[in-house]
């Protein structure tokens, strides 16, 4: 990188030839009633870590949305393997239209320890965040487990549904200390034992008994007021507000071009990190017997 190139990313301006490059994708469930779309940049790192999941499936004859960001560390596996498990893992339970909070916890469960088991003594410090939606009917259920997190637009107003998993906060240090770990600022940030920045994460075997992989759940109506769902990596909110995040796209009627506003967004803000981004447009307003896509 030149000097001059270095300048304009140390401040945050960064001209459309500079940005790194966006992939992306997107699609309409079969129902018409929701629209998704995903973009992700590895951005000024040498490898990518995030990975995402946007999909549909038919379960029990009812169309689900499934929805995940997976923001790994200590390299891509962790990530990758959540991405490809999680969600398979959480349809196969019996409970899981019955009783979906459930079957999210113990997919998220039993996707920790399927992975923790292929893991060789050599490989013990790679993790994973996981921030994920599940929508069935008229109910949208997002997980959270580390700091990628999940917003939504409802009458045009930004509402966090996710808390960032962070060992400084009060809940999460004495559950740490209660487990025999401690918490300390190293590096600029608090650490779980001085060593990771996230309280909760999949992988993480040599923090465990410290770093749990159980999800918070958070369970929102999709009715009219309900207008769209951002998921994203932490390459994103921060450098971009949460309040910012919504406004950048509350126009952007495809979903796939408000991920890439939102991950292209970040760069020019300076973001050095991996960004991923799955967005979800709610088309649940009937007028007339026809769906509107607002």
């Amino acid at each position: 990188m030149g000097s001059l190139d270095a300048e304009l990313w140390a401040t945050g301006i960064h001209g459309e030839d500079s940005l790194p490059p966006v992939s992306s994708g997107g699609g309409l469930s079969e129902n018409h009633k929701f629209s998704y779309g995903h973009a992700s940049s590895t951005g000024e790192r040498s490898s990518m870590e995030d990975f995402c999941e946007a999909r549909v499936h038919i379960v029990d004859g009812e169309v689900i949305g499934l929805f995940g960001v997976f923001d790994g560390h200590g390299g891509a596996r962790t990530a990758e393997y959540v991405k490809q498990n999680l969600f398979s893992n959480m349809i196969k339970l019996p409970t899981f239209i019955s009783d979906t909070r459930s079957a999210i916890v113990d997919a998220h469960r039993k996707t920790d320890s399927e992975f923790l088991k292929s893991e060789n003594i050599q490989n013990h410090d790679a993790g994973s965040t996981a921030s994920t939606a599940v929508l069935v009917g008229d109910r949208l259920l997002v997980a959270n487990v580390g700091d990628s997190r999940a917003v939504i637009c409802r009458d045009g107003n930004a509402i966090a549904v996710s808390q960032d998993h962070k060992p400084h906060l009060a809940d999460e240090r004495k559950r740490i200390e209660d487990a025999g770990g401690f918490v300390m600022w190293a590096g600029g940030t608090w650490r779980v034992c001085g060593v990771l920045a996230l309280s909760r994460a999949f992988g993480d075997k040599h923090l465990k008994q410290f770093v749990v992989a159980d999800p918070d759940i958070q369970e929102e109506l999709v009715d009219d007021s309900l207008e769209f769902l951002i998921l994203a990596s932490d390459g994103l909110w921060d450098v971009v507000g949460n309040e910012e995040a919504v406004e950048m796209i509350k126009a952007i009627d495809d979903p796939e071009e408000a991920a890439k506003r939102l991950v292209e967004e970040s760069h020019r803000r300076g973001s050095y990190d991996n960004v991923t981004c799955v967005v979800v447009r709610f088309l649940t307003c009937q007028i007339d017997g026809n769906t509107d896509h607002r």
